[in-house]
């Protein structure tokens, strides 16, 4: 079973929280990003690391430094979701079109800035401003093989990807899932920063508080039935690594709480009983009729709370001519919000994280200890980039 929303089905116009970035502090985040840039065009630092990752120690220690002077109407409107929809439009983000030269046919040629000087210096100094705003809400983190390990993904469309389940896709819709639902390292923010849209595509966001299930229901998909698998843009490997049963629902305090783990293109399905199927089949109808569409435009971000709510995207034709839409990505930790304990020793298959921003080796669990080897601080004022046992590209196969 691949749960997919219908390409026949109609969005329905609940509403989605939206703030707006005042013009100075926008102005600010610009202007910050701008005399980062400068100071490491001054300064020696490792090119590769800068150009390919963004976890030169550098541009760590700017980051770090500098989101400390930006206005507190930052922080406060990159603050996560605030309503039971999961999801805020943030706007007015100043930026234009023209800053960027065309879109690139791939996530490889956009992380090499490729144009003249000058497109290349804004395309790297938007990096800078995603990054200056994830900061402002948590902790940036990138994967070891996503993108060769960057903080901030490029999300477009590729020839020959048409109808991948990917980032890189057009032609088809995508899956409404949870952002690297099989890891206990998962985002619990995902940002989404929009440079171009002219065809307004929309991504699609879908959250468990808005859905209606029975006791019964909840109860079932509450119970640990299923793993979730690493999607096959993680390559091969993950199969040395047992796949624990996982809740795909967590309802700790009832249904105004209730956070999810969801990704059933992943999920082998067929191995569970006809009545979980039928809990994860209406839970699956009910995402679909609560879905909304947020089509960003330039200078928009959109933030999905990635532990309540699901997100895709819309089909596109994509016409390879410079101007097909182009997105932003970051994973973003929140420090305030641990995982559960009952994640603490789940395996991950493997797949390791980049976390340039922790200050001291510790876990993202609430209790549970610590995994070293699967998640490490910032030592000795060094990035750190952690190895992944299954090596992948996810560039070209990623969700948007």
């Amino acid at each position: 079973m691949k749960g997919v929303l219908s390409e026949r089905k109609t969005l329905h116009p609940l509403d989605i929280e939206r703030r707006e970035l005042p013009a100075a502090a926008g102005r600010a985040v610009r202007e910050f990003a701008r005399e980062i840039s400068a100071a490491l065009d001054t300064t020696r630092h490792d090119a590769a690391a800068l150009a390919t990752t963004l976890t030169d120690p550098a541009l760590i220690a700017q980051i770090d430094a500098r989101v400390t002077e930006l206005p507190a109407d930052v922080s406060r409107t990159m603050r996560p979701p605030a309503t039971a929809a999961g999801a805020t439009i943030v706007s007015r983000l100043p930026l234009t079109d023209d800053e960027f030269g065309p879109t690139p046919p791939s996530w490889r040629e956009a992380a090499e800035w490729s144009g003249a000087a000058a497109l290349r210096a804004h395309s790297f100094e938007l990096d800078l401003v995603m990054l200056l705003l994830a900061r402002s809400a948590g902790e940036p983190f990138g994967w070891q093989g996503q993108q060769g390990g960057r903080l901030v993904n490029n999300i477009l469309p590729s020839p020959g990807h048409e109808h991948e389940q990917s980032g890189a896709s057009s032609k088809t819709l995508l899956s409404p899932h949870s952002e690297d639902a099989f890891h206990p390292e998962r985002a619990n923010l995902l940002m989404l920063g929009c440079l171009r849209n002219p065809d307004m595509v929309g991504t699609t966001v879908s959250s468990v508080r808005r859905v209606e299930l029975t006791a019964d229901q909840r109860r079932l998909l509450s119970t640990p039935t299923l793993p979730i698998l690493p999607d096959v843009s993680y390559g091969a490997g993950h199969e040395r690594f047992s796949a624990a049963p996982l809740p795909t629902l967590w309802s700790s305090a009832g249904p105004d709480e209730t956070t999810l783990r969801y990704d059933p293109a992943y999920t082998p399905l067929d191995d569970a009983d006809a009545d979980f199927r039928a809990a994860y089949a209406k839970l699956t109808t009910e995402l679909e009729r609560v879905c909304v569409t947020a089509a960003l435009a330039p200078g928009e971000v959109l933030l999905v709370d990635n532990d309540v709510a699901v997100h895709g995207r819309v089909p596109f034709i994509a016409r390879y001519d410079g101007t097909d839409r182009w997105l932003k990505r970051v994973n973003v930790r929140l420090p305030d919000r641990p995982r559960r304990a009952e994640e603490a020793d789940e395996n991950g298959y493997g797949q390791r994280i980049v976390a340039p921003f922790r200050a001291a080796v510790h876990s993202a669990f609430g209790s549970g200890g610590c995994d070293p080897a699967r998640t490490e601080g910032h030592r000795a004022n060094q990035p750190v980039t952690i190895e992944r046992e299954a090596a992948h590209d996810r560039g070209s196969f990623e969700h948007p």
